[in-house]
């Protein structure tokens, strides 16, 4: 028996909770918190589902909408083991110290206090093996290419019985993630269906309409400001700028170092980016090989990295007054709060900033609505007209579109017994229904 506790009628929110023996034993698959229009239907963070039972947590990957209830878990008491693959565990601890900040207290005793916590219930797992779970029931792991360690589970139960969470299926195109791999069978196949109704562009499309903006703000003297969440896109980005930037100074025959201003205004995203340089043994393919020749691809010589907020004034003062162009990564992703916010306030009127959405923007979010190309937007309460050229580079979303999803249910070696869609809002899933149902596939 399956019993879903967040993202089934929408995108964020995932909580799964999976019973067997009688309903007498259950693990959680995620705790993530809602958002956009998904929070406004659920307002009320903490958990109120019984604990009794539940043998243990299986962590997919760490973005809060996957882990961000955690600390509402454990103030309910869960003393469980969390498995999880071992990038996830050493992100973890970053991702719930920001996540509470936001949501519970600043006090640096009790952010210790609950990583100490999780630290004592995280068991990170080797991927590619089946582990015993407490309760009789076994796992294994793959990986799902959405950010880094980010996990397919595939859980065996006593009775033989296979149930596999897919978590968020990565498009295989991040050369810093291994692509994600289908399991070789499944009764039940729990698959996401964030983008079950379109198709990405190709990567290669990506990268030039991203070089194409950034030749138009090194032409123009603007500025670009790419709403990014700090941990999976950032890093994502500054591989693929850095290749943009050694090919514009190829044609151009000049060097950069004073040519641009590039700005990491996140102090989590660039704690973020140096946990990703530790943790290269789990980068993709394309990123090893590049690491052969470039041992820094997320560092290039016009980066800055922004910590303190009165760094942070300091800097917007730069950007404005400076005459060089300038290309700025700050979060929040959906513009939700954070510093891009100050960004978006002081250069969305002005037709040379460029705004580039490269992730998914929740509805009722004030960065889904700026993608949309509204004329106007409401920041912090006040009222903004949009001068800025607007762009959404969905070929960069960490979430695979209509053929990734149905291409990793096709290369299962058996087809799945019955398909449950999650993860989706009502077209996508009812789309990606009938796709599959098409192909003769059981969506329930």
């Amino acid at each position: 028996m399956l019993v879903h506790h967040g993202a089934y009628d929408g995108v964020t929110g995932s909580c799964h909770q999976l019973f067997w023996n009688g309903k007498k034993s259950s693990l959680l698959v995620d705790c993530g918190i809602f958002q956009g229009s998904d929070a406004k239907k659920h307002p009320n963070p903490e958990i109120e589902f019984s604990l009794r039972g539940i043998e243990c947590l299986l962590l997919t990957h760490v973005h809060i909408d996957h882990a961000g209830r955690l600390p509402y878990l454990l103030a309910a008491d869960f003393d469980k083991p969390i498995f999880c693959s071992p990038p996830t565990a050493k992100l973890l601890p970053m991702v719930m110290e920001d996540s509470l900040k936001i949501g519970f207290t600043r006090s640096k005793r009790l952010i210790k206090k609950f990583n100490q916590k999780i630290g004592r219930l995280l068991r990170p797992l080797p991927f590619h093996q089946w582990h015993d779970l407490p309760g009789g029931a076994q796992v294994r792991l793959l990986p799902a290419g959405h950010v880094l360690g980010s996990t397919i589970f595939e859980v065996e139960l006593p009775d033989g019985q296979r149930v596999v969470f897919s978590g968020d299926v990565g498009a295989g195109t991040n050369p810093l993630l291994n692509p994600p791999e289908s399991p070789e069978k499944a009764d039940l196949l729990v698959l996401e269906s964030t983008y079950g109704d379109r198709l990405h562009p190709e990567k290669t499309d990506r990268q030039a309409e991203l070089e194409k903006i950034i030749r138009r703000t090194l032409a123009d003297g603007g500025v670009t400001i790419i709403p990014a969440f700090s941990l999976g896109r950032t890093q994502a980005l500054l591989y693929e700028l850095n290749g943009i930037f050694e090919r514009v100074q190829k044609t151009e025959n000049q060097t950069l170092m004073r040519g641009v201003d590039v700005i990491v205004d996140s102090p989590l995203a660039s704690r973020f980016t140096a946990l990703y340089k530790e943790m290269k043994g789990y980068w993709g393919e394309e990123a090893q090989v590049v690491l052969e020749t470039d041992d820094q691809p997320l560092v290039f010589e016009n980066l800055t990295t922004v910590g303190s907020h009165s760094e942070h004034m300091k800097t917007l003062d730069m950007v404005e007054e400076h005459e060089l162009p300038a290309v700025v990564i700050a979060g929040s992703g959906m513009c939700t709060g954070g510093r891009v916010m100050n960004y978006l306030k002081r250069f969305i009127g002005d037709h040379r900033t460029d705004i580039v959405f490269a992730g998914y923007q929740a509805g009722g979010t004030p960065g889904n609505y700026i993608s949309r190309g509204s004329d106007w937007v409401r920041l912090d309460g006040r009222k903004f007209d949009i001068a800025a050229k607007v762009h959404r580079l969905t070929g960069y979303s960490a979430h695979g579109d209509q053929a990734d999803l149905i291409r990793f249910v096709e290369d299962m070696k058996t087809p799945p017994g019955e398909i449950r869609l999650v993860h989706g809002d009502y077209g996508p899933k009812r789309t990606l229904t009938a796709e599959l149902t098409q192909r003769g596939y059981t969506v329930i």
